[in-house]
This record gives structure tokens, sequence and C-alpha cells, in this order.
């Protein structure tokens, strides 16, 4: 598949020098990822859209060593960066008991929305963790779609692979996924 934006791959391996080109182009796809990744956090969720975004930007460009391939390996280091901010996140929060209900994680629709306490955030970085181990593919497929909120068409662009093919392994994610939270 050709890259329909070619100057984004073009600033992807400048390297360092690049990449506040990059960001300015593409910052409001990034803010944009951030917003629809953060409707799935808890309404009372401390950390900010744009703080999201800033936090994943900074942690991208803080490895100088990290050089991105192309469209599709710079969206999956951006997933990753922000799924680990969250996480993060979710690990200082958890360090202090929370009452409430949680909410059970559907791994539907990426567009659905979701509310994710602590403990279930953890339990899923854990779990995509464990499908990464298990099937590369369909991890980052996962995190493209749930965690990024990208479409199918945009995943395939994005990896590189036929519709067809995110398909099934979205479907596989979500049903290993589940396996895996659920502990069975």
């Amino acid at each position: 598949m050709t890259d329909p934006r070619p100057e984004i791959t073009q600033l992807l391996r400048s390297g360092a020098a690049g990449r506040d080109a990059l960001l300015e182009r593409i910052y409001d796809e990034l803010r944009g990822i951030a917003v629809a990744r953060m409707r799935s956090e808890r309404g009372h969720h401390t950390l900010q859209a744009t703080a999201l975004l800033h936090e994943a930007w900074m942690r991208l460009v803080g490895d100088t060593r990290m050089s991105w391939q192309d469209r599709g390996h710079f969206y999956s280091a951006a997933s990753e960066a922000m799924r680990r901010v969250l996480v993060d996140h979710a690990r200082r929060a958890g360090r202090v008991k929370r009452g409430g209900s949680a909410r059970r994680v559907t791994l539907g629709a990426a567009e659905a929305e979701l509310e994710l306490e602590p403990e279930r955030m953890l339990a899923l970085d854990f779990a995509l963790e464990q499908l990464g181990a298990e099937d590369e593919r369909a991890a980052a497929v996962a995190s493209l779609r749930f965690l990024t909120g990208l479409s199918v068409e945009d995943t395939a662009k994005a990896l590189n692979a036929s519709v067809r093919t995110i398909h099934r392994d979205w479907n596989y994610a979500r049903a290993r996924l589940a396996q895996l939270i659920d502990g069975t």
C-alpha cells in the first residue's frame, strides 16, 4: 500500500530534524486520537486529552534513537505511548484505594464509549502484553482500534494489511483479550 500522505513519511524518516515539522503536520490528528481515547476513560479522570497527547509525544521523541519506518510504525508507537501514559496514570491512581462501582470493559467497537477504572486499565494493559507475546499483529490491531480509535480501514493502512485480515485479527483480539481479562 502506498502512503496517501508521503510528506508525513518523509518527515518520519528525517529523524530529530523533522520532528517539530511532523508534530505541526499531525497535531490535530493525534489530538483527535487522544480525545477519542479519553472518552473511554472514567468520567472523573484527572488527565486531559491534550496532556495525554503531550506526554505521549514527549515519550516518543524522548528516545532519540527512535526512528519510524512509516505511518503504521509511527501510529503503533503513538498508540503504545498513549497506553503507557494511561497505565502509569492508573497505577498512580490505584495506589490509593478507591471505592465505587467498577465498570465492565466491553471490547466492542472502537467508537463505543467505555469507562475504565484504574484496575481495569491495568488488567487491559496486562492482557495486551500477553496478547502481544502470542500474536503481535493482533495486539497491534487491538491497540490501534481499541486504544487509538482508528477505523478498520485506517488500521489496515497503518499496518499495510487487508481490511479482511484486520477484521479477522480484531475479532480474535477482542475474544482473546476478554479471556485474558476475565481469567478464563
